[in-house]
């Protein structure tokens, strides 16, 4: 079977069509389009206007690849922005009048769920309990588990909520960078007040900030998600990373090969989550897994 599965976050809008059959999965294509559908929605509460035409060009630009490769079924997943914006149904309507179905606005935890079982579908069973973190841009996710998840926190830290919220200066002042690491660590606490972060024995970081950190942290001169899958990055790598963004502005971010344009504002932001939580769960390591909430959207399609 074909199948389609899109994820829109609060960052960016992904497309992954794969054969799946008896078990087994074949990649056709994978896309990413950094649209900012979360722009102001922190402040707000509700989508821009120019957020949602960025979002639904995007669309349209999947739904000719969807059609153009015969998709049979499709599931379209929104999350943490969507969850937030009182004027959602401009969004969902604008996805139906373009695809034939309305996105599911899916709770944190089912986020979470789905996060943790397309992180660890590579993983052996011998590194379980598993802790995986999923920094996206309105929410990190925070998931422990074995072989399924046993219990999950989503919590409001995403790199484009506090970019926006504590940010202000290119590159921030040292006053914005203690307010947002006190606002961070405080919603980490609240996910370990549910979440058992520090007793995990594989820490799995998902989507483009932990990505972004290990390609940094393997010297690439390019983006590569293939030398990226799986790479184990040391905490003490994740600090120096966090810090060479604290202290570099736009242009030299801009500059880096590996740094996708989408994610230059909020890369910062989302370095330092990632460094406090290889802090607050005291793991030596983290896994950067390049399989993640999408990929279980697709084998999800494929089993209902």
């Amino acid at each position: 079977m074909r199948v389609a599965a899109i994820d829109c976050g609060t960052n960016s809008i992904r497309l992954l069509i794969a054969d799946i059959d008896e078990g087994s999965f074949r990649e056709v294509s994978r896309s990413m389009e950094i649209v900012r559908l979360g722009q102001g929605v922190d402040q707000t509460g509700q989508f821009h206007p120019d957020a949602i035409v960025r979002t639904l060009s995007a669309v349209d630009l999947f739904s000719t690849e969807i059609v153009r490769r015969g998709v049979e079924k499709i599931r379209f997943c929104a999350t943490s922005a969507s969850r937030d914006a009182t004027n959602r149904d401009l969004f969902l309507n604008g996805v139906h009048e373009r695809l034939g179905l309305y996105p599911e606005v899916i709770s944190g935890n089912e986020e979470a769920s789905l996060s943790f079982n397309g992180a660890i579908r590579e993983l052996p069973v011998d590194q379980s309990p598993f802790l995986v973190v999923d920094i996206g841009g309105g929410s990190t996710e925070f998931v422990f588990g074995h072989s399924v998840v046993e219990v999950a926190k989503s919590v409001n830290i995403g790199c484009v909520r506090m970019s926006e919220r504590h940010f202000h200066s290119d590159p921030p002042s040292r006053e914005e960078i203690k307010v947002s690491t006190a606002d961070i660590d405080a919603a980490i606490a609240e996910a370990a007040a549910i979440v058992p972060i520090t007793t995990a024995k594989t820490l799995v970081a998902v989507a483009g900030t932990a990505t972004t950190v290990a390609a940094a942290a393997l010297g690439l001169n390019d983006y590569d998600r293939y030398a990226i899958h799986l790479t184990r990055v040391p905490a003490a790598r994740v600090h120096e990373i966090s810090e060479m963004f604290l202290k570099m502005n736009r242009q030299e971010r801009t500059s880096l090969g590996y740094m996708h344009p989408g994610r230059v504002d909020v890369i910062t932001a989302g370095a330092l989550v990632l460094s406090r939580v290889m802090h607050a769960t005291g793991a030596p390591e983290f896994v950067a897994s390049e399989t993640d909430i999408l990929d279980a959207m697709a084998w999800s399609i494929a089993a209902s």
